[in-house]
Formats: structure tokens, sequence, C-alpha cells
């Protein structure tokens, strides 16, 4: 017998979207429901993605430490016997990891008096669903649905996941370190998981149909990642075409189009993602759509009264930060406040080696203008850089702003360890921040951040250290 069930809110999903939205739901007051079909609460982020990867990664870069240490001439005067790595414990730790964040994440929900049910929901209209859990069916109608059911690998038709055809999840879950791997795909997560396999000890091809790597973004942020890839010895075949695998080799057109095939005992495909809409029911809902994602305004509201969505389901960028804070915005709205979802930006990181980060405008967004001003400063002029090994490798903070009002536009760099300065950025974007803003803000000596601050000094026409 189906039971049924009334609330307040109804959100569908649990990733980094949807459990954020819960949680806000509920320090608000709001009766809330929160259905979710995966093994563990978190999504795709914290489960297959995000988080695992930025796991592996970590470990990955650990092990070349002491390889190199075990090297003939070691590394900074430090010597070690030959390293070994046994994946399956690597993965051990790393579940070990998501299992403690998904024990998190359930604690606050509990917290803020979030119903969870765990099961596959399936709409009848665009308030009502049908969730199929273990112990039954059960019919949820509610006054308001946040859709964040988020999105999944693009799978080729040509290349079927399955056996040694693998996406990203599968990789984070791999048993061993195979001997040949093949990337289909050169943008950021197949960039960062062959940069990982080939660090710890895979011979690494990329496969990339592009005529470079990362193509969103510019050269100058690329360049220190080929660079590394070039002496590390992964091949890169760009403007190449992947075909089909068998027999543990991949047919691959070259950018020539000369037909070749390339060894693999595992194959990544990772072409990208697509919004996850088919198979619960959103053809009855009476949603608009915008291509192959929901339509929403600034508010995340979709063109059927009280029915919201956010995250990937709603476009690029596909990004958990982006979800999370309109879960954030949505919850906020259906409790009465008058919120909107307009960043000024909402930055970018690829943790490749070296990291890059994007927020606001690029250099191709400003290309002809004669309004604006760009300085970069690179991180070879920084001393912590130097002092941890970070500032040979092509590194720079560069930064963009309007030549009329110094206000700033754009701000990206590559390095080691940029990623943790992808918040500043963002915050100075955010708020409208000027150039004489860095400028005139003391930074702490030795940080990376420094060479934010010299790259502003750069564009007014003083920088301190070049």
């Amino acid at each position: 017998m189906t039971q049924n069930l009334k609330t307040k809110v109804l959100i569908i999903g649990a990733g980094t979207g949807g459990y954020v939205a819960g949680i806000r739901c509920g320090q608000l007051g709001l009766e809330t429901v929160l259905v979710d079909a995966s093994a563990g609460l978190g999504g795709t982020c914290l489960n297959v993605g995000c988080i695992p990867s930025k796991a592996i990664i970590h470990a990955a870069g650990k092990y070349e430490t002491v390889a190199k240490a075990a090297s003939d001439a070691g590394t900074l005067g430090i010597t070690a016997s030959a390293p070994a790595i046994d994946l399956k414990k690597t993965v051990e730790w790393k579940d070990g990891i998501v299992k403690k964040l998904n024990g998190g994440v359930s604690a606050l929900l509990k917290k803020a008096k979030v119903k969870v049910i765990k099961g596959w929901a399936t709409f009848e209209d665009a308030k009502t669903c049908i969730v199929a859990t273990e112990d039954g069916d059960i019919r949820i109608s509610a006054e308001h649905v946040i859709l964040a059911t988020g999105s999944e690998p693009v799978e080729l038709p040509f290349l079927p996941f399955g056996g040694d055809v693998i996406s990203s999840t599968e990789a984070l879950s791999l048993p061993e370190v195979p001997k040949k791997l093949v990337v289909v795909g050169g943008g950021y997560i197949g960039l960062e998981l062959g940069i990982a396999f080939r660090k710890l000890g895979a011979e690494v091809a990329i496969v990339e149909m592009a005529d470079r790597i990362l193509p969103l973004y510019d050269k100058a942020l690329t360049d220190p990642v080929a660079k590394w890839l070039e002496r590390h010895g992964v091949e890169l075949m760009l403007g190449a075409r992947a075909g089909g695998f068998g027999d543990g080799k991949l047919n691959v057109t070259d950018k020539d189009g000369n037909p070749l095939q390339l060894a693999a005992d595992k194959v990544l495909v990772t072409v990208g993602r697509r919004a996850r809409t088919k198979g619960w029911g959103l053809e009855n809902m009476g949603v608009a759509m915008d291509g192959p994602f929901v339509k929403i305004d600034d508010r995340c509201a979709t063109s059927m009264k009280n029915v919201w969505a956010i995250g990937d389901l709603t476009g690029e960028p596909m990004l958990a930060h982006k979800g999370s804070a309109q879960g954030e915005v949505v919850a906020e709205i259906i409790a009465g406040h008058n919120k909107r979802f307009d960043p000024t930006t909402i930055a970018a990181v690829c943790f490749t080696e070296p990291e890059i980060v994007s927020a606001g405008l690029g250099v191709s967004d400003v290309e002809g203008r004669d309004d604006v001003i760009q300085a970069v400063f690179p991180f070879a002029a920084i001393g912590r850089a130097l002092a941890i090994e970070a500032g040979e490798d092509g590194g720079f903070v560069r930064v963009i702003a309007s030549k009329s009002d110094h206000r700033l536009l754009g701000i990206q760099a590559v390095g080691q360890h940029v990623s943790e300065l992808s918040n500043s950025f963002a915050q100075m974007l955010e708020m409208g921040a000027v150039l004489e803003d860095v400028a005139g803000t003391i930074h702490v000596h030795p940080t990376l951040g420094e060479a934010f601050h010299e790259a502003s000094l750069r564009a007014l026409g003083h920088a301190i250290h070049i």
C-alpha cells in the first residue's frame, strides 16, 4: 500500500545544492523532505567527484615526492628507498574520508529536522512524486519543490562505459594503478585524473579533439600544465578523435587523419557532464527548458509556480559551490525573504599540475578592448613560491581592470596551490574592489598571495619586486 506524505518543501537530490537547501530550509523553520537515491548523502561532489578526486590527487602528490627522493639524485637533499603504492589501501583511505563527510551531512540534516528518504522519485505532476523505497512506495505532495538532480558523465556511443572503459567514478575506485591509461578528453576532469595517475606511475596518453588542452582557458594559463605533461612523458594527442576499443587497443584518428591504435589497460572517458533530466518524470512537471537544462530566472524559479531548480540541472558553470549558493537563495525565498541569485563571479579551479584559477573576465572576454588594464606577476619573483618549489613552473597571477576607474574585472592564476587564492579573488570581485584596494591591503609575507598584491601594483605602474 502506498504511503501518503505532505510537506512544505520537497527537495529531490542530496548533492551540494540539495542538502544545503535542506539544511537552510530547516534552519528557517520550513517543514522539509529530502529525497535521494544514491548510496551516500552529498551527491557526486562528495561521493565520486570533488572530494575523492582531491584525495587521490593528494596521495599521488605524496607518492611522487617519495619517488623523487628515491631517485639517484634525491630531492632537496632527501633520499629514500624505492616507494610502492597499494592503491587498494589508498582507495580505502579515500572512502573513509567520504564516509566521514556523509555522516556529517546526515547529522546536519537531522539537526535541521529535515526528513531524509532514500529512494528514487518519479513525478506525476509538478508537485507530486512517487518515491520507490526498500519499504514500499511513498507518494509525496509539496507546496514547494526544489529540483537538484545534478549531472552525470557523458557516455560516447562508440565507447560505452563498462569493463575497461571507465568514467571518473570508476577511476576513483580502481584497485590498482593501470600500467597504460588513455584519457579521452583534455578538460579539467581528464587532466586532473590523468596527472594523478601519471604521478602514481601509470603511462598516460591524452586524446583531445581541440587543438590544445583545457580549451575554456587561455593559452597562457594552460601552457604550464602542457609543459608539465611534456616533462613527465604524458603523450598528448591534440586535434585527435577517439574510436572504438577492443583487445587492449583504442582506435584513434590523429590530427592529420591518420588511423592508429593506442595500447590501454583502461580507457578513461571524460568528455563532459550532462544534466540529469531523464528517468524521474521531469516531462510531467510542465517546466520550460533552456536547451538541455531547466530554465530558471534570477530567483532560481522555473516556469511552474513554486517549482525551483538549482545546481548542474540549471546549466553552466557546473560547479558545486554554485549549487550550494543557489540552494541557500531558494530556501530563503520560500521563507519569505527577498533574495536573488546574481553573483558578480563564480570562481573556477582546475586541480591540475600546476593548478589554475579563474574568476571574472578572462583575456578572451576583453580581447581588442582599449579600456582595460592587464598586469601579470610571476611566482618566480615570490619568495614563498621558491621556498616550496612553486616558482619555477611558469606560474603567475594576472589582474584585469577597468582603465577608467581601476575596478577589478577579472583575476586569474596558474601555479602550485593557487586554488587557495580563489576565495580572495572572488571576494574582491564580489565587493567591487579596485586595484588600489588590493594594493592598499597589507599582504602577509611570505605567502603566495603576495603575487596578487604585486600584480595589482604592477597594473598601477609601480610593482616592487619586478
